[in-house]
């Protein structure tokens, strides 16, 4: 990646975090500032984006389990939502080039079904990094929003693969066998340990299901994201995830400088990608009927419906390849990469406040709700203990474990992951399903009894969340949270938060009282 590059992506990067909007808005503002200023992107430009979404839908699969794609809610409300999208987008087109409206006008109805297919996909560039941000990947909405991305992954390769004319090799069957050496892959990565040869392993099984797909003609991205679903069950498959996170992020950033580097805008071009945006309405109320209507939560259906209220770097592969093909004009893939960025940028704005919204008109909200409740929905009430560990990870699990050495049963743990909380009631731990980040979650429990709640959760942002639903549903005990920087010390206490510990610090003194406590207890 050249310097110029890099500075302008950090420059505007920053500019954008300083206006508490998210670097890559600030990343695509880098990439048409630097082709308005006459540079060019260079094939290393493109191999970058290339690797970064290869790892992360590699990532996304190690994070995924085959049975949230079966779900009736995730299957079939991707595919009929996509149906709908296409009919709907298909009609407003057409009514767009009866009343004369530039390049509109030039659309045949197959290349209109061309632009109304590329629209319909939603972001997984833009989706993932906002749940992962958020710490939102392993909550209800996060996950059903990660489940209709891969379904409309897997019709965008589908797609690929036919309008390319790249029919799979026959030697593609050959790719079951890989079904049979699963437990000598798993014995290779029990062997790695935990140092440097861990992001190296995923690196090696990421590019390489991408180039072994690609060798049998089909789309490389689909065997990264498989390859990930076919780990997603070993032990070492989160170390692997945290150990890629900062490569995936820096090699996306090459994703999104490429979008401003695919041609230069006019203001009427622009003018034609904020009507097209003009449909992420019409995107969001179809997701938030069809997920009604399938008995989800209506805050579920809420908060997934406005993560997917945006357009796809898909699209812009479907109209990339559709130039190719002379079926669009190539003013027509600058209008969408257009669209696509304004999508990113009232997204990543309208998702930062959909957790407050939610809580102010919920009510209003609520009223779309069904009666009927799928069983995943269903909450148990938790049991009358005086504290909750929220986040059940091993800084969650060492607070209720030190609890629970104190007094037994004075805790009990709270998780959004199902799977988790499954494996914990096993292990006879007082653990439940929930998800802190819900008004309706607090308000279905009796908060009498609760005198503290520990937030052990990774990200500062959900402390500000589940700090503003608890104040919310009239929550009078302490709260207690954990931060790794002083400055995430000092917002969380003055968002009201009764006591925040330094995670760095409190390791060291934890681990100092425990070693001077075997030396005294010789003497």
């Amino acid at each position: 990646m050249e310097f110029i590059w890099i500075l302008f992506a950090f420059a505007l990067g920053l500019a954008a975090k300083i206006f508490t909007l998210p670097p890559s808005i600030g990343y695509l503002a880098a990439g048409f500032t630097l082709h308005f200023l006459g540079f060019e992107a260079s094939d290393n430009l493109q191999s970058l984006a290339d690797l970064g979404i290869t790892l992360m839908l590699f990532m996304i699969g190690l994070k995924l389990n085959i049975k949230d794609l079966t779900k009736t809610e995730v299957w079939l409300g991707s595919l009929s939502h996509s149906i709908i999208w296409i009919v709907a987008t298909l009609v407003f087109i057409k009514l767009l080039a009866i009343f004369a409206i530039p390049y509109f006008t030039d659309l045949s109805y197959f290349s209109a079904a061309i632009v109304a297919f590329a629209l319909s996909f939603s972001s997984t560039v833009c989706v993932v990094k906002l749940m992962e941000e958020n710490g939102e990947m392993k909550t209800r909405h996060g996950k059903l929003a990660v489940g209709i991305l891969v379904i409309q992954d897997i019709v965008a390769v589908l797609f690929l693969v036919a309008a390319t004319g790249k029919t799979p090799s026959i030697y593609a069957f050959a790719l079951l066998g890989l079904f049979l050496i699963k437990p000598l892959l798993k014995k290779l990565i029990d062997q790695v340990g935990h140092g440097e040869l861990i992001p190296l392993t995923g690196f090696f099984i990421a590019i390489g299901s991408y180039e072994l797909f690609e060798l049998v003609h089909i789309k490389g991205d689909l065997g990264a994201l498989l390859a990930g679903m076919y780990l997603a069950s070993h032990p070492k498959a989160s170390e692997i995830t945290k150990s890629l996170l900062s490569f995936k992020d820096l090699f996306l950033i090459g994703f999104f400088l490429s979008i401003g580097f695919a041609a230069l805008p006019t203001w009427q071009m622009l003018g034609m990608a904020a009507i097209l945006f003009l449909l992420t309405p019409l995107k969001f109320i179809l997701f938030f009927s069809l997920f009604n209507v399938l008995k989800l939560r209506s805050r579920t259906s809420f908060l997934a419906s406005l993560s997917l209220s945006n357009f796809s770097e898909f699209g812009l592969i479907v109209a990339a390849i559709s130039v190719q093909a002379g079926w669009l004009s190539t003013q027509w893939l600058v209008i969408l990469s257009l669209a696509v960025t304004i999508s990113f940028i009232f997204t990543n704005v309208a998702y930062k406040y959909a957790h407050s919204f939610f809580t102010e008109n919920k009510n209003m909200i609520n009223k779309y709700e069904r009666s009927e409740r799928l069983s995943e929905d269903v909450f148990i009430q938790p049991c009358d203990a005086p504290i909750v560990v929220i986040g059940m990870g091993r800084v969650g699990m060492g607070a209720y474990h030190a609890l629970d050495a104190q007094k037994s049963n004075q805790a009990w743990g709270l998780d959004a992951d199902p799977k988790k909380i499954k494996w914990l009631n096993s292990q006879g731990k007082q653990a439940y399903f929930g998800d802190a980040e819900d008004i309706n979650f607090w308000e279905s429990i009796n908060l009498d009894n609760l005198k503290l709640v520990l937030l052990a959760v990774p990200s500062v942002q959900d402390c500000f969340n589940i700090t503003a639903q608890l104040q919310a549903a009239n929550y009078q005990g302490k709260i207690a949270a954990i931060a790794r920087f002083d400055d995430e010390r000092i917002a969380l206490e003055e968002y009201g938060i009764d006591k925040v510990f330094n995670f760095y610090n409190e390791a060291g003194v934890g681990f100092a009282d425990e070693s001077m406590a075997m030396i005294t207890a010789k003497n």
